[in-house]
């Protein structure tokens, strides 16, 4: 589910504008997994431009107050969403929290990092949706610690089946700021890509461990 189509389309804009996404269908990336990519996304880069940062800082949290109503705590997915999720915090004048991927081997052995207490009400800030499974594994931290996750709100997804699936399976309501879809049109209407790089891309979502750029 994306905030609306002009939200999608501005977000896409604003990415593409500060090359947070990148698209290369001619010399793909190749991503931790091994896949190889025509995009790479990364949404860290906003945090060096003000008037980008602003923009999705006031965008997300607006987002998650119409759809969520205001929560007890904000709390971002380790490490990406740590910097935009304080600034989501920060404007709606609310406690911040973060989520490691796995508790710390050391000290306190923390895997939540801040200050939270059972019951309290929780939204998740995330900075990018793949497959969903390091998200959801934020989301299972939070549920141990026993408070009530509201539901999650990243700023883009690549709109994976198997992501829809596994946010599905652990009835997670997950909410983005933009979606592929969106941003292969801002792309095509500003001639950052061609109909024909827009049909290789589409044809990489749609199978993206099987994709060839040949």
């Amino acid at each position: 589910m994306i905030f609306d189509k002009q939200t999608a389309k501005k977000t896409a804009e604003v990415l593409l504008e500060v090359n947070a996404i990148k698209l290369q269908p001619k010399n793909p990336f190749t991503w931790a997994s091994g896949w190889k990519s025509p995009i790479y996304c990364d949404n860290r880069i906003i945090l060096s431009f003000p008037h980008i940062r602003k923009y999705i800082k006031e965008t997300m949290a607006n987002h998650i107050v119409s759809h969520y109503g205001k929560p007890d705590v904000i709390a971002g997915v380790a490490t990406g969403a740590i910097g935009i999720g304080i600034l989501v915090a920060e404007y709606l004048d609310l406690p911040f929290i973060y989520v490691r991927p796995e508790a710390k081997g050391h000290g306190r052995q923390n895997q939540i990092e801040g200050y939270i207490e059972k019951g309290q009400n929780v939204v998740v800030v995330e900075d990018l949706i793949s497959t969903g499974k390091s998200s959801l594994n934020a989301v299972k931290a939070l549920r141990k610690a026993e408070v009530d996750v509201k539901g999650m709100v990243a700023i883009f997804s690549y709109g994976f089946e198997v992501a829809s699936s596994n946010f599905k399976d652990k009835a997670v309501n997950l909410n983005t700021l933009g979606n592929y879809e969106s941003l292969l049109e801002q792309a095509l209407d500003t001639n950052y890509i061609t109909s024909k790089e827009q049909d290789i891309l589409a044809r990489w979502n749609a199978n993206p461990s099987e994709w060839n750029a040949n």
